[in-house]
């Protein structure tokens, strides 16, 4: 590719960025939004997360794309203190402290 075509790819992508976030936060940003509305809004971040996350563990790039004991170990570990403590970074700290102790004991 030449100097252009990167410049013009680079231009066209942040357009398109601020565009998708002008549609949802410029136009809307100053009215208030439906209930209906508000409680779906509510559970974009509980679909989202595990779809970046599970990948991550299933087919983990540290391990060449094969499953790994520890990162499993690690992901229903920070599953279980989530959902018993409601705490997000007990979550993160937790399967972190797994994630390590295991690779570490291995």
């Amino acid at each position: 590719m030449n100097d252009t075509s990167i410049w013009i790819t680079i231009i066209a992508l942040g357009i398109g960025t601020f565009l998708i976030r002008f549609s949802f936060l410029g136009l809307l940003g100053g009215r208030d939004l439906p209930d209906w509305l508000t409680r779906h809004l509510r559970y974009v971040p509980v679909a989202v997360l595990p779809g970046l996350v599970a990948p991550l563990v299933v087919w983990p790039d540290a391990t060449g794309g094969s499953a790994d004991l520890a990162r499993s170990l690690a992901a229903l570990a920070a599953l279980a203190i989530g959902a018993l403590t409601r705490s997000m970074l007990g979550a993160i700290f937790g399967g972190m402290a797994v994630l390590y102790s295991v690779q570490y004991f291995m």
